[in-house]
């Protein structure tokens, strides 16, 4: 779980600190060499604690998404988020073959990830069991403002199914988005919430794939998605809008869609070529 893993890695460099300055303390007074003498000692040490890691990381998180912008970025169809970030020269945000399951599923919430790794046997025995499970930590942060977003090692491999996601109708989430595949279609589509998948199976995951991180940043469908993320779907796919340049991003794909409509209804009313706009 992400939570026990950064008490521990906070912990350690808590220790290594406290360390540090004893013994910058003893080196001062005994005349011996500065405790910055001895840091390619202390750099073999750091990565057995885990804290020369943790230090290289940045953030998980990119920023957050307001409700308020939530609601006008879910106003927007999907190609209109696409041309605002290629309108800011911002990489692809499309996930790839992440489909609707049903006819009409339209998501928008802030992203809750999930990553799954390939099936090891050390792994599975390592993983936090049963609720502990990073798949069902993340089922946890998940509300109707809130979509989860899991990252399968392929495209037929699935990420769940009925029982599992039984858990999530109960929460009310905003909606599930894979580039894998889910099990159980007709009880998945009864349960209301959107679902966008690269298709479904009768595959078991657990023998190909074991759930490892919750919250971290993910790749799904080709596109880098970090946790607070707004994500929304329609019948065309799913886009994944970065917290950081949301504002930026509504305020250029609106525009472009005030300007697309105001070209239509010129085009319905003189028929002719679209180039001449």
């Amino acid at each position: 779980a992400c939570g026990s893993q950064e008490s521990s890695r906070s912990a350690s460099q808590a220790a290594m600190l406290s360390r540090a300055k004893h013994l910058a303390s003893r080196s001062a007074s005994a005349g011996l060499p500065r405790v910055g003498a001895m840091l390619p000692r202390l750099g073999s040490v750091l990565p057995r604690l885990g804290c020369a890691r943790h230090l290289a990381m940045g953030p998980a998180s990119g920023g957050e998404v307001s409700d308020e912008m939530l609601d006008k970025l879910s106003s927007l169809s999907t190609q209109a988020l696409i041309d605002g970030l290629w309108v800011m020269g911002w990489p692809s945000s499309f996930i790839e073959g992440a489909r609707p399951l049903g006819k009409g599923q339209k998501c928008a919430g802030r992203a809750v990830t999930l990553n799954f790794v390939p099936h090891r046997p050390d792994i599975a025995a390592d993983k936090p069991a049963g609720p502990d499970s990073p798949e069902y930590e993340a089922f946890e942060k998940c509300g109707p403002r809130n979509v989860l977003v899991m990252a399968s090692v392929g495209p037929w491999e699935s990420v769940g199914g009925d029982i599992k996601f039984l858990r999530l109708k109960q929460l009310g989430v905003g909606g599930l988005v894979t580039d894998g595949s889910v099990r159980d279609t007709d009880e998945m589509l009864a349960y209301g919430f959107p679902v966008f998948s690269y298709s479904t199976t009768a595959k078991q995951g657990p023998a190909f794939m074991q759930p490892w991180e919750c919250n971290g940043v993910i790749e799904c469908g080709g596109v880098v998605v970090r946790p607070g993320d707004a994500i929304v779907g329609d019948q065309d796919g799913v886009v994944v809008v970065p917290a950081a340049v949301a504002d930026k991003v509504y305020e250029i794909a609106h525009g472009r869609e005030v300007v697309e409509g105001v070209i239509k209804e010129e085009l319905i009313k003189t028929p002719g070529p679209p180039g001449k706009y």
